[in-house]
C-alpha cells in the first residue's frame, strides 16, 4: 500500500541533498548581474535585468540563456534550477527580463526575441553576457525558456547564427484561442532547424491544448518530427519531444508548469517550487538531461 508520510520523508531527503548538491555547486561558481536595453519596440530602449552565474575557474565558456514566460520573474526558481545545472556543465548561464507582462503576435515576441539576441547592438542582453571575460560565444550559445520564454528560444537563431540548439517548455503555436503562432514557430518558418530543438509539453497544458494529443501535435509542429501516439519521439541527436505524463510530476498534475508544484490546486503556473524530480532526476524531461543535451552543441 502506498505510503505518503514515507513518501514525504523520501522527498524531503531529495530535496536537502539537491540543497547540498547547489552548496558544492556555488563553491565553484560566481554570481553576477548586469543589464541591457530591450523592449517590445525596434528601438530596444527600455532597461531590463540579467542574472547569470559562470564558473569560478579560468578559461573561456559557451553561454546558456533561460527566458521565462509570461509574467514569470527572470529569478524564478525554474530558471535557477536550469541556471545552476548549466554552469555546472560549463557554461555562463543567464537569466534574462524582458517586456513580458503580455503574451503577443508572432510579431510582438519576435521583436522582443530581436531585442535580447541582436549581436549588432551592443545593448542587446546577448552582447552584453558576450562581452563578459568567460565568455567565448564563438564556443556556441544555447537556449531555453517556458511558454512565451520557449518562443523566444526558439526564435533566438532568427537573429543570432550562433546559437546552436533550443529547449522550449509548454512550446507549440496555438496558445488558447486568441493567439497563433503558426507563421514563426512552425518547423521551417523559424532559423532554427528541428534537429536542435527539443520540446517538452505537460499532458495537461491548457495553453497548447490541454490533452496530451494536442500538447503532441504542437510539438510536432515545430519540431518537424513525428512519432504518431507516443509520448516521446527523439532523433539520434536527442532532438524532438517529449509530453510529461501526471505520474511522473511531484503534484500530479502535468500542466503548463510541469517542473512546479505549490500554489492554488487547479490554477497552472501559481506554484514556485520546483518538482523534486525535475531538479534532481535525469530522464528525458528533466533538467539535467536537458542540459547535458544542449552541451553536446557547444566546443
Amino acid at each position: 500500500m502506498f505510503n505518503f508520510r514515507s513518501f514525504k520523508t523520501l522527498v524531503r531527503a531529495g530535496l536537502l541533498l539537491g540543497l547540498a548538491s547547489a552548496a558544492q555547486l556555488a563553491l565553484a561558481q560566481t554570481s553576477f548581474s548586469m543589464t541591457y536595453k530591450g523592449g517590445s519596440t525596434s528601438t530596444c530602449g527600455t532597461t531590463y535585468n540579467i542574472t547569470g552565474k559562470e564558473p569560478s575557474a579560468a578559461g573561456k565558456y559557451p553561454v546558456f540563456v533561460y527566458i521565462g514566460g509570461t509574467g514569470e520573474s527572470y529569478t524564478s526558481n525554474w530558471g535557477a534550477a536550469a541556471l545552476n545545472e548549466a554552469v555546472s556543465k560549463g557554461f555562463i548561464a543567464a537569466s534574462v527580463e524582458y517586456d513580458n507582462a503580455s503574451f503577443g503576435t508572432c510579431s510582438t515576441i519576435g521583436q522582443r526575441a530581436k531585442c535580447i539576441f541582436n549581436p549588432s547592438n551592443v545593448n542587446s542582453a546577448i552582447a552584453k553576457l558576450c562581452s563578459r571575460a568567460k565568455a567565448d560565444c564563438s564556443k556556441g550559445i544555447v537556449t531555453g525558456g517556458l511558454s512565451q520564454g520557449s518562443i523566444i528560444s526558439v526564435l533566438s537563431k532568427n537573429t543570432d547564427s550562433r546559437v546552436r540548439a533550443s529547449f522550449g517548455q509548454g512550446t507549440g503555436s496555438t496558445y488558447t484561442a486568441a493567439y497563433n503562432l503558426e507563421s514563426c514557430m512552425a518547423d521551417g518558418k523559424h532559423a532554427q532547424t528541428g534537429d536542435r530543438i527539443r520540446i517538452i509539453n505537460g499532458e495537461r497544458d491548457m495553453f497548447v491544448g490541454g490533452t496530451e494529443a494536442i500538447a503532441r501535435s504542437q510539438a510536432e509542429l515545430v519540431t518537424g518530427l513525428k512519432c504518431t501516439g507516443q509520448q516521446s519521439c527523439f532523433r539520434s541527436n536527442g532532438s524532438g519531444w517529449y509530453i510529461v505524463k501526471d505520474a511522473q510530476v511531484y503534484d500530479l498534475n502535468a500542466d503548463h508548469c510541469f517542473m512546479g508544484y505549490g500554489g492554488v490546486v487547479g490554477v497552472q503556473c501559481s506554484g514556485l517550487l520546483v518538482d523534486p524530480g525535475y531538479q534532481s532526476g535525469s530522464a528525458a524531461w528533466q533538467v539535467k538531461a536537458t542540459i547535458a543535451w544542449l552541451k553536446g552543441f557547444v566546443n
